[in-house]
């Protein structure tokens, strides 16, 4: 089953604030993207400085090059996320960073950028919690969902069948019935949450969409 996750796409603390209490109404789980300057363009925020209330589920996405010189900082946060997504495409030990993560019992996922090959990536995707499918452009809000990067959802399965698998990059009502079915677990909508000025409402009209399949199949089993 599918699953609609608003992303913070926020550069300072204090409007990462403001969004927790926009979202809180109708979610529960967040995607929170933070970039280090380098790998992807943005003002880093030092990791120390976040926090969040119990019972918030948040997925970091670490848009680091990097990525394991942050692994104390985020394995000492209090509450820590649920999951910390790196990119296939950093420096380092990836895998030791994978485990470190898991290790403090944070979930590890991956994220493949559009021209990476899964297969490329197995070793990572074997090793990991979640593949995000990155279908944007790192640093930048609002751009069109590239449908054709679908395809790596079977690419993936064939490496490790019960991985969750998620997608960013221009998701929007109009398209989310199609990545639901397309078998994305996870879709990371930031851009047309962020910019409306009733997020409940169209949290609302996604959250039906995605899961339309679903009533679908039961109507069809009924039959």
């Amino acid at each position: 089953m599918s699953v609609v996750v608003p992303a913070i796409t926020e550069q300072s603390v204090e409007d990462i604030n403001a969004e927790w209490l926009r979202m809180q109404p109708f979610a529960s789980r967040v995607h929170l993207d933070l970039m280090d300057g380098q790998f992807a363009p943005g003002e880093p925020i030092p990791l120390g400085n976040l926090s969040w209330a119990e019972g918030w589920e948040v997925d970091m996405h670490l848009m680091y090059k990097q990525p394991m010189e942050q692994l104390e900082a985020i394995t000492s946060l209090d509450p820590k996320p649920s999951l910390v997504v790196f990119h296939a495409e950093a420096e380092g030990d990836l895998l030791a960073f994978a485990k470190g993560l898991q290790d403090a019992g944070i979930k590890a996922g991956v994220a493949l950028m559009r021209s990476t090959v899964p297969s490329d990536k197995a070793d990572l995707i074997q090793a990991v919690d979640h593949v995000l499918i990155f279908s944007g452009d790192l640093g930048k809000h609002g751009g069109k969902a590239n449908m054709l990067q679908l395809e790596k959802v079977r690419l993936i399965h064939a490496i490790k069948d019960e991985v969750e698998i998620g997608w960013d990059g221009g998701a929007n009502v109009d398209n989310s019935y199609t990545l639901a079915l397309g078998g994305i677990d996870v879709i990371n909508v930031g851009h047309a949450l962020a910019d409306v000025d009733d997020p409940a409402e169209v949290y609302r009209k996604f959250d039906f969409e995605v899961h339309r399949k679903d009533v679908l199949k039961k109507k069809e089993e009924k039959e």
